[in-house]
């Protein structure tokens, strides 16, 4: 059996992994790459592979860095079936047409500036209508049931408690008379959080993939940050502002719904008309049908929440919530002049209307913003919670006067100390254990953790590896060095583009010269910063030029 690590390798998305055994080939998740512009542009690259000798697929949930780049392979060829759970394959019925929705978009605009300077022009990754093309492919199948996909491979789904229907792998595959267990973490959910069951327990695997997301990190007591939600939408609606929070369509915006919800009620024995009278708006078509669809899978459901279901209280609705839909009613919740929450998608603030929210908010030195998720290396909101004070939004340059707050206790990923207790409750643990799905610190911290606490050995995969798996031993295999060299070169596209990020400002900087109370002798180090800003920018150009030419070359 070959395993290949295809993304997902020590950056967090992208996440997509082919299995081969001797007559079948078969693929987990197909996931968009998100995050800076070197990242991102992976997307277009070719597939390592031919997707029309891939048998199937199995999906381990919807996100779209786990599904993103299902209707590509359909577009090249593939077209087996898609096996995840049902309430995947119901999120994915609406995420994957939006995210064709947002490729035709964003290709239509490059295009623009493509066609201005001369260049060529290029297709979008995919459209919607081969996205939908795509949904015809899923194949659902319940938690807990074996499915014998072919003579070589058993698949089992367990419930991961990360979002609505996500799921670990469990496989067993056959070759030569020999059974090798292996099973995929997917991305493993944090045990107590509501809506969701926590993740399921599993007893044995002769190797392990497991996602390190959250790898070096502990999240606080998540009631915590329930709490300080809400301290953070009194004191901002006390002083006039919007409190803005950019989440993921998908679970991170219901588990806001489901707080709030049971804030409201507690505020309403206590008759707290201030706090009753604060609209939420939820702006986002994706997550109004998302939250309708989780409201059609209680099966996927913990015990307190459908303790609610049970007594008619619906644990997504309150009063003074808004659902919006058209472009109409959103542009007038920026045009209202009532202090508001605003929860919007995309996440990490890479596409969607929270750009136009934010455009509108950040600002404002009354308002907040509020990250309740993982922010990928790159991203607007990774800038932006890293402390940017200045950020580009549709062309337009917006200061960051606004408060930002980070609750980690809402991410959906299990922490450094939440991972090792889920493989600690293998009965019989893993000979070997690969750490993906995390940025290279997580990575690396979790493994000395894995090595160190629970004595099994680890590997952090490169990009494009491939690893043999002969019995007791795994083999690495030839592909390393090619895709070292593919890293190498997106490194330094990633060093490139965040020294442009410094020398931008620096450079209107010089505008100021005419302001009298800006002094020479200041002037005169802006622009020796500037030199020298230019000549690293230079030098790493020149490195990237000759990775490639070595790239060629092999």
């Amino acid at each position: 059996m070959k395993i290949s690590f295809l993304g997902a390798t020590k950056i967090v998305t992208g996440s997509n992994f082919l299995i081969e055994t001797k007559s079948t080939k078969f693929l987990i998740d197909c996931g968009l790459f998100q995050g800076s512009k070197p990242i991102t542009r992976m997307n277009y690259q070719p597939f390592s592979f031919n997707p029309e000798e891939i048998d199937f697929m199995i999906l381990s949930h919807a996100h779209i860095d786990h599904s993103g780049r299902i209707p590509k392979l359909m577009k090249e060829g593939f077209r087996g079936n898609i096996y995840s759970t049902k309430a995947t394959a119901d999120l994915c019925s609406i995420m994957l047409p939006d995210s064709g929705y947002i490729q035709e978009m964003e290709n239509e605009w490059d295009n623009r500036k493509r066609k201005r300077s001369g260049r060529e022009l290029r297709k979008p990754l995919y459209t919607v209508k081969e996205a939908e093309k795509s949904l015809r492919y899923f194949n659902p199948v319940l938690y807990g049931q074996k499915i014998e996909l072919n003579e070589e491979v058993v698949l089992r789904f367990r419930d991961a408690g990360h979002i609505l229907g996500s799921a670990i792998v469990e496989l067993w595959i056959k070759e030569d008379d020999k059974e090798t267990k292996l099973v995929f973490s997917g991305d493993l959910g944090r045990r107590d959080r509501p809506i969701l069951r926590d993740p399921y327990l599993i007893d044995e695997a002769d190797y392990l993939i497991v996602e390190s997301t959250y790898g070096n990190k502990l999240h606080g007591p998540s009631e915590y940050d329930d709490q300080k939600l809400i301290s953070i939408i009194n004191n901002t609606i006390k002083r006039g502002g919007n409190v803005v929070i950019p989440s993921f369509a998908i679970e991170r915006a219901q588990d806001i719904i489901y707080e709030l919800n049971k804030y409201y009620t507690e505020y309403i024995k206590t008759e707290d008309q201030d706090f009753l009278n604060v609209p939420v708006y939820v702006d986002s078509p994706l997550t109004v049908s998302a939250t309708e669809i989780f409201l059609r899978n209680p099966d996927c459901f913990d015990e307190g929440a459908l303790k609610l279901v049970d007594i008619g209280n619906n644990p997504l609705d309150f009063r003074n919530l808004k659902f919006t839909r058209s472009v109409e009613e959103s542009k007038r919740i920026n045009f209202s002049k009532e202090s508001k929450v605003i929860i919007s998608a995309s996440g990490m603030c890479t596409a969607g209307r929270i750009k136009h929210h934010l455009k509108h908010n950040l600002w404002r030195k009354e308002s907040s913003v509020v990250f309740v998720g993982y922010q990928a290396n790159g991203t607007l909101g990774r800038r932006i919670k890293d402390g940017e004070k200045v950020v580009k939004i549709f062309g337009e340059e917006i200061q960051v006067n606004a408060e930002i707050h980070s609750l980690e206790g809402f991410s959906g990923h299990a922490d450094k100390e939440g991972i090792i207790r889920w493989i600690k409750s293998f009965k019989n643990k893993p000979k070997k254990i690969f750490v993906v799905h995390g940025e290279e610190e997580a990575t690396e911290e979790i493994s000395r953790k894995i090595e160190e606490e629970l004595k099994i050995k680890t590997h952090i995969p490169e990009l494009g590896e491939t690893l043999a798996i002969e019995g007791e031993r795994v083999l690495f295999a030839e592909k390393v060095e090619v895709d070292r060299r593919n890293r190498e070169i997106r490194e330094l596209e990633e060093g490139i583009e965040k020294l442009k990020l410094t020398f931008g400002p620096l450079l209107q900087r010089l505008g100021y010269k005419a302001n009298n109370s800006v002094d020479s002798e200041k002037l005169v180090k802006i622009k020796n910063k500037l030199i020298e800003l230019h000549k690293d920018i230079l030098d790493l150009n020149m490195m990237l030029t000759e990775a490639k030419g070595k790239k060629e070359e092999k």
